[in-house]
């Protein structure tokens, strides 16, 4: 796996047309890409002895407004003037994860999937293959939570076929409670979203039901593997903690998102319960930036891997230099 991470690494170099071979007979079956791309989509880091690849599902284009609906609009305004972002619509990365520990290949969360409305994200299934992962050799899927833009991946045509017929799909029982009649009331989502949200993950809890592993708070998933529910976000939300040897990671999720930083305060349109959703945010960054440990989250820029700075109210997003 060394190997692995270290030509996976190679791509994000200027050189991308020079990579080398990866070891064929690790564990998540990474081996030759098939073809480079001009932007890197998927990084290698390793915490201890667990292996973690963060891979891009593309780009979602949303309302600014998303990022703060209870917020003066001049005020959102200027924080995206200051942030070189446009004033209507903007992008939100999505980013998945495999976890190779103990064994067990595991993905955390599994990206839109096929949608026409968002023509450039659903690109998990082709950067997995592009990775030399078969998505067949996935031990263990972890769900954040059922929102489409993490779920919509295992709902394309012919992926359900190709999974392990003993594959485990954890997530908080409350996720499951909570979806089978949906509350939207503190939501501020564009029309027609609402909808496609239950639509889509009650289609997954029909399909997959059989394969769910619920938990109420906390759930070792492999060795140094956990996922522990937060809240906030959606009722089930939850997070994955890495720990091996001294090393951690956190995959935090939509807990955060890059306005968080600044306003962690602010209420995101998706968000099903917004104080409490700002109140999981400032602990988790609090704890984040008093650990020292690595973050990765689902709408961070890509490759989404850093650190949290603080002083006194303020959080800072220190992302960590890419190691070629």
């Amino acid at each position: 796996m060394d190997q692995m991470i270290r030509n996976t690494q190679e791509e994000t170099s200027m050189n991308l047309h020079n990579i080398s071979h990866m070891s064929p007979d690790n564990p998540s079956h990474l081996g030759r890409p098939k073809h480079d791309e001009l932007v890197p989509s998927r990084y290698a880091v390793r915490v201890g002895e667990i292996e973690v690849l963060v891979i891009s599902d593309g780009i979602l284009s949303l309302p600014t407004k998303m990022l703060a609906h209870d917020t003066d609009p001049a005020v959102r305004a200027a924080w995206l003037d200051d942030m070189f972002l446009p004033p209507e619509m903007i992008d939100w990365p999505l980013n998945v994860a495999v976890v190779n520990s103990g064994g067990r290949t595991i993905l955390v969360d599994a990206g839109v999937g096929v949608n026409p409305n968002l023509p450039r994200a659903g690109q998990l299934a082709q950067r997995l293959e592009h990775a030399g992962i078969d998505i067949g050799s996935v031990t263990d899927v972890v769900l954040t939570h059922m929102h489409m833009d993490h779920i919509g991946g295992l709902l394309i045509d012919g992926v359900k076929e190709q999974l392990r017929p003993d594959l485990r799909i954890h997530v908080a029982a409350a996720e499951v409670k909570f979806w089978a009649k949906p509350d939207f009331s503190l939501t501020s989502m564009p029309q027609g979203f609402p909808d496609a949200l239950e639509t889509t993950a009650q289609r997954f809890l029909r399909e997959y039901r059989s394969q769910l592993r619920t938990f109420e708070e906390q759930h070792e998933v492999a060795p140094g593997v956990v996922v522990t529910r937060t809240g906030g976000h959606t009722p089930g939300h939850s997070v994955v903690r890495l720990a091996s040897g001294g090393d951690r990671l956190t995959f935090a999720g939509d807990a955060v998102f890059t306005v968080g930083f600044d306003h962690p305060d602010w209420h995101n349109g998706f968000e099903h319960d917004p104080e409490e959703a700002a109140r999981v945010r400032v602990s988790l960054l609090r704890e984040l930036a008093a650990t020292g440990e690595l973050l990765v989250a689902t709408h961070l820029p890509f490759p989404s891997v850093g650190r949290v700075a603080v002083t006194g109210d303020v959080f800072r997003w220190v992302p960590v230099t890419w190691d070629y």
